[in-house]
């Protein structure tokens, strides 16, 4: 403990105060480019949000009769192993409305974009300060759909392959550990995520061989994670299984759709000419760096172990890109139940590939000139982000105002027909009720939870469980029956642009409470 100490306190008397202030001024400015457009919004324009907080809100309230929770839900913990972003949530929840637990857990998810890259810098005895290059990751249009999940897992993905270098290099109790955990994180964050890190630590250790003749030291952070795995193996539910998928093939076409698999979620084009201009920015970062390298002859006067380290690294990063980059080009969009397949791996490619850039320069003036340019690529994306969710927020005033009309714990049954802001790609509406269940508690017509890929899932054979919908329900509001399936729900709300739902008309047990905008509130008349 005492050694522990005085290398801590040695490492603080070498930094100098500008250091000090830089270090600072990355974490407040990654704070804004993360935190500062959920501060503008109250329900975020993020398609998959809303349920992620409907799912938090069960697990806060499971035990809470008014909730009417444990009625229709049973929580299964190891079939389903998604247990970051709703355990995160329900907790914080404990102390905070649920919408603002769920907006803080989603940045806590995306702060680790580039707190995993920072730390897999780190690890290959770069500067740490180059995690900043997680930032322009942030708000891509992978985002926006909700895929929150990926996004944390792949700043831990990162992470792992920093702790992998960091315990082949000099194996301490510490970094063993670190590597245990993060390992453990990603299996709790995104489970198809996980064979890709745990194959990561095993082919950095390979790989890094030559550099630090160690292999063994990684085996032993492995273990949990490897027994969590089992456990899930043998209780998982065939909807997490890739059976039926479609036989691979080459899609070289693909290049041409990367563009828009990064930024491509608003239809303003100022979307497209910030990426260009962040494109250019980080560009003329990574070449100052080079630059920078070989203007300090940093290969002279190297060992022979530091060379085969460097090349190491090189190859680690590059060796995960490419393995990535495949997956992008031969993966199906849709397995089972999981869509947007394909489109992930190229921002995981792109991601991991960050890795190969050289280390910062040695001058202070070029060294604060690159994590300028950096920022300078990052921060005005993310301020058009802020005020485009801020536009949004209005958008939103006519759904908080009718859901005041709403008991606690409804029978809600939902009907989306105009799915979509003007300002977005995705569909923004298409899971906006959901926020009821997540303030409310109750019963919703439509729930993730049918998937059967959370560890939350319907109680089976339940009288209280709504009737379970066919695929893609959601997207086709003109397949609810209202006087089969509808009888279950005393509440109706519906969104549509060109007037009320004429079928309601037809119903004579139901009456319309309320029309805020675009939103229609129906009341079924108890006999």
């Amino acid at each position: 403990m005492n050694s522990s100490v005085k290398g801590l306190v040695a490492s603080l008397r070498r930094t100098t105060p500008m250091q000090i202030i830089v270090g600072v001024g990355a974490i407040l400015v990654s704070f804004y480019v993360i935190a500062w457009p959920f501060l503008q919004v109250h329900y975020p324009p993020i398609t998959d949000l809303p349920f992620h907080g409907a799912a938090s809100s069960i697990l806060r309230h499971y035990f809470d009769p008014d909730y009417h929770f444990r009625e229709q839900f049973v929580v299964e913990p190891f079939k389903a192993p998604y247990w970051t972003i709703h355990g995160v949530a329900a907790l914080l929840a404990l102390f905070m409305p649920i919408v603002m637990a769920t907006k803080v857990t989603a940045m806590l998810l995306l702060g680790l974009l580039p707190a995993g890259l920072a730390v897999m810098f780190y690890g290959m005895k770069k500067s740490p300060l180059l995690g900043l290059l997680g930032l322009p990751f942030v708000w891509n249009t992978l985002t926006h759909w909700g895929f929150i999940n990926f996004m944390g897992a792949l700043g831990l993905f990162a992470a792992v392959v920093g702790f992998t270098l960091l315990v082949v290099d000099k194996p301490t109790q510490k970094r063993q550990v670190g590597l245990a955990v993060t390992l453990f994180l990603v299996f709790a964050t995104h489970i198809f995520r996980f064979p890709f890190a745990m194959a990561a630590v095993v082919g950095t250790a390979i790989v890094m061989y030559p550099a630090t003749r160690r292999f063994r030291p990684i085996l032993a952070p492995m273990i949990p994670s490897f027994a969590a795995l089992f456990i899930w193996l043998a209780v998982r539910e065939k909807e997490l299984s890739t059976q039926g998928m479609e036989p691979l093939r080459l899609h070289p076409e693909r290049f041409a759709e990367i563009r828009g698999f990064l930024f491509g979620a608003f239809t303003d084009p100022a979307e497209t000419l910030l990426a260009n201009r962040m494109y250019w920015f980080i560009g003329g970062a990574l070449v100052a760096c080079v630059l920078g390298a070989l203007v300090e002859r940093r290969w002279q006067n190297s060992s022979n172990r530091k060379k085969r380290w460097s090349l190491g690294v090189a190859v680690v990063s590059a060796g995960i890109a490419l393995v990535f980059l495949t997956l992008y080009l031969v993966l199906p969009m849709q397995i089972g139940i999981w869509w947007y397949v394909y489109p992930r791996e190229v921002l995981a490619a792109l991601f991991i590939a960050v890795g190969l850039v050289a280390d910062l320069p040695r001058s202070s003036i070029l060294r604060y000139a690159i994590l300028l340019a950096i920022l300078a690529g990052s921060v005005p994306q993310a301020s058009f982000v802020a005020k485009q969710w801020a536009a949004y927020d209005s958008s939103t005033r006519d759904f908080e105002r009718i859901i005041r009309r709403l008991p606690p714990a409804p029978k809600l049954g939902y009907l989306v027909w105009d799915r979509h802001d003007y300002r977005y790609r995705s569909p923004t509406f298409i899971h906006l009720p959901a926020w009821v269940q997540a303030e409310k508690g109750g019963w919703l017509s439509f729930h993730f939870v049918e998937w059967n890929a959370w560890p939350i899932r319907y109680r089976k054979n339940s009288p209280e469980v709504p009737p379970l919908t066919p695929t893609r329900f959601e997207w086709t509001p003109e397949r609810f029956d209202l006087a089969s399936r509808g009888k279950f729900f005393d509440w109706f709300l519906v969104r549509r642009t060109g007037g009320p739902d004429p079928r309601f008309a037809q119903q004579r047990d139901l009456k319309l409470v309320d029309h805020v905008g675009t939103w229609w509130l129906y009341q079924r008349e108890k006999p």
